[in-house]
């Protein structure tokens, strides 16, 4: 253990996250990890980590930390604003040195998701494969659940040598979300297959890790899948608004055997009303999925709040293959772009120590 941080406050929100346990799946076990894989790579990056190496998943605000022991070097990307006890501002998208005794504290994130990263990673002890923490099953992380005052969170070792680093934030693409049609897009009726990408959508106020419900245009079932079960078994939505077992929405709903599901699956229940699955997702699903959410579009629903509108557009595989190597070439020159800084109130030792200080002077001996 290079380093030892201590909770003061856990903020709201705020979970230890990596790159997930993939392979998993076929045992029940949810993928988990980073929303935004993407933004996890840049704050990793900037602490000279790995791009899947723990760091904290910051929502809504984020944590107040004290340097427990050792020194730690640390890097936010996102929007938050930060303070450094003793410090001027520290910005966003660069790393900083904290010694020990030093405490950090992140506000309100804005934007939807931050990641702050370690140098080193936090260490806590992985379970199948990972550092994830994935809250409705108590996996992983902190005692699987979110950070709390009182937590002790041990460091790697890591680099933290040499001078800070810095980045401009990196960027997401704009535009709908891309979608893959199916895998069960023929229980819709052609009039839901266009409304899907005709009209907008927007996300409801039941949102989590797990996925977005939004709220749009009914998507309707085909009627030819209606009479297959009793309507009494047929499993409704959560909402308090959703239609009753034997209401119009459901006797047009049809049976469907459930099937894996995996982030980015656009399940349709009986009201119609889509719900985009996420890191958190459960591993089968009853209901019908009429798409799936391209990978290289995934990080960006991290960043939507309750209220925001989002497109959809459907894309060929070909497409959505060439999407994903896209993300990957401008993450990787966004880590290629990484240059020193000097932080806030610091002085560049480089530069003083290549200055001439003393124009024209020479060394003599007295005689």
């Amino acid at each position: 253990m290079a380093g030892l941080i201590e909770v003061l406050d856990g903020g709201l929100g705020v979970t230890l996250q990596d790159g997930g346990r993939p392979g998993y799946r076929r045992y029940g076990i949810a993928l988990s990890g980073a929303l935004d894989p993407v933004w996890l790579a840049c704050a990793n990056a900037l602490v000279g980590n790995p791009p899947g190496a723990a760091a904290l998943e910051l929502r809504l605000s984020g944590p107040r930390l004290r340097v427990a022991s050792g020194r730690v070097r640390v890097a936010l990307a996102g929007a938050a604003d930060i303070a450094v006890s003793g410090r001027p501002t520290f910005s966003p998208w660069q790393s900083l040195t904290l010694e020990e005794g030093e405490e950090l504290r992140v506000g309100t994130v804005r934007g939807g998701i931050a990641y702050l990263a370690v140098a080193g990673g936090i260490d806590t002890p992985p379970l199948l494969g990972s550092r994830a923490t994935h809250l409705r099953a108590g996996l992983g992380g902190v005692a699987g659940r979110a950070l709390a005052a009182g937590d002790r969170l041990p460091v790697g070792e890591g680099e933290i040598e040499g001078g800070e680093r810095r980045q401009s934030a990196f960027a997401h693409e704009d535009g709908p979300i891309r979608l893959l049609p199916g895998p069960q897009d023929d229980h819709f009726t052609p009039p839901a297959r266009r409304a899907l990408v005709e009209q907008a959508f927007a996300v409801s106020r039941d949102a989590d890790r797990m996925g977005l419900r939004l709220e749009g245009p009914p998507l309707a079932h085909e009627d030819r899948f209606g009479d297959e079960i009793p309507a009494s078994r047929r499993a409704a939505p959560r909402d308090a608004g959703a239609p009753s077992g034997g209401s119009e929405a459901t006797r047009a709903w049809g049976s469907f055997v459930s099937d894996g599901v995996a982030p980015g699956a656009l399940q349709v229940p009986p009201d119609g009303q889509p719900i985009l699955l996420l890191a958190d997702c459960q591993t089968v699903g009853g209901y019908p999925k009429i798409a799936t959410a391209i990978r290289a579009d995934l990080p960006r629903l991290a960043h939507l709040l309750p209220g925001a509108r989002l497109r959809f557009a459907y894309v060929g595989r070909e497409e959505a293959a060439a999407a994903l190597r896209a993300q990957q070439a401008r993450l990787a020159a966004w880590i290629e772009g990484i240059a020193p800084c000097v932080p806030a109130g610091g002085v560049d030792e480089a530069a003083l120590y290549s200055a001439n200080l003393i124009s024209g002077a020479l060394y003599s001996e007295e005689p």
